[in-house]
């Protein structure tokens, strides 16, 4: 049969199986998270173990792992920061860093098309409205790919809900593609480095940058609620000069 010949589907047919698709989704994503997620962090979250799985499992033990940081961006319930530290103390700081960041580009490109496709329901699966809102200024930011850059590099920013939003608020492919695999590397090699010191037992040193990345993940955190702040500001006065300007 043609294409032309194929009956188009009905507005409410496409709603119907979008709605559907999403809500298979939603329940895999919970599913997998319970069964398989929060096992696999409490699991790296013992780095002695994760170490001796990684080792038994010989060459596959780096294919396992990237399939693990893969689900922990997709199903954005899951903490990265276990993984990431697990990551260090397992294969080293330098292999470690590697294996995350591919698996966080990998993982971060297939939510990007994810939610081009379902929309802005796909991100308040993982995300309540309250903080979608925060980000909304990214929409008609003059400077959005480097303001989305700057909060992706800022340590202690919510990368995952960014990354949510990405292809909502107008990234192309090609830019996040750049962004999410550059301006992530602080964030995941504070992460690594401190697990690679607790791999190599140089504990003073891995107290030591855990205690930089607490601080510098406080700093970014109220950078990036003073960014919100001061755009949200600026939307509310710009509505208000509207509405006395159609008063």
């Amino acid at each position: 049969m043609s294409d032309r010949s194929r009956p188009e589907l009905s507005e409410r047919a496409k709603k119907i199986i979008a709605a559907s698709s999403i809500a298979v989704f939603v329940i895999v994503t919970l599913l997998i998270a319970w069964f398989v997620g929060r096992p696999l962090v409490e699991y790296v979250r013992e780095p002695e173990k994760f170490r001796a799985w990684v080792d038994s499992a010989g060459p596959l033990g780096r294919l396992y792992f990237l399939g693990i940081q893969v689900l922990q961006v997709v199903i954005a319930i899951i903490p990265g920061e276990p993984v990431e530290i697990g990551a260090g103390y397992a294969f080293g700081a330098v292999e470690g860093t590697l294996l995350c960041m591919l698996g966080t580009v990998i993982g971060s490109m297939a939510v990007y098309f994810f939610v081009r496709r379902f929309g802005i329901k796909a991100v308040e699966i993982f995300f309540p409205v309250e903080k979608i809102e925060q980000l909304r200024f990214l929409n008609t930011a003059k400077k959005r790919d480097t303001l989305m850059f700057l909060l992706m590099f800022i340590p202690g920013t919510p990368k995952d809900l960014l990354g949510y939003l990405a292809p909502i608020v107008g990234l192309s492919p090609r830019a996040w593609l750049f962004i999410t695999s550059v301006a992530r590397i602080p964030s995941v090699v504070t992460s690594t480095v401190g697990g690679g010191a607790l791999g190599g037992q140089n504990y003073a040193f891995a107290i030591a940058a855990f205690a930089v990345t607490l601080l510098i993940s406080g700093i970014g955190l109220l950078i990036y609620r003073r960014i919100c702040a001061v755009h949200a500001r600026h939307e509310a006065e710009k509505r208000e000069k509207e509405e006395r300007k159609d008063g």
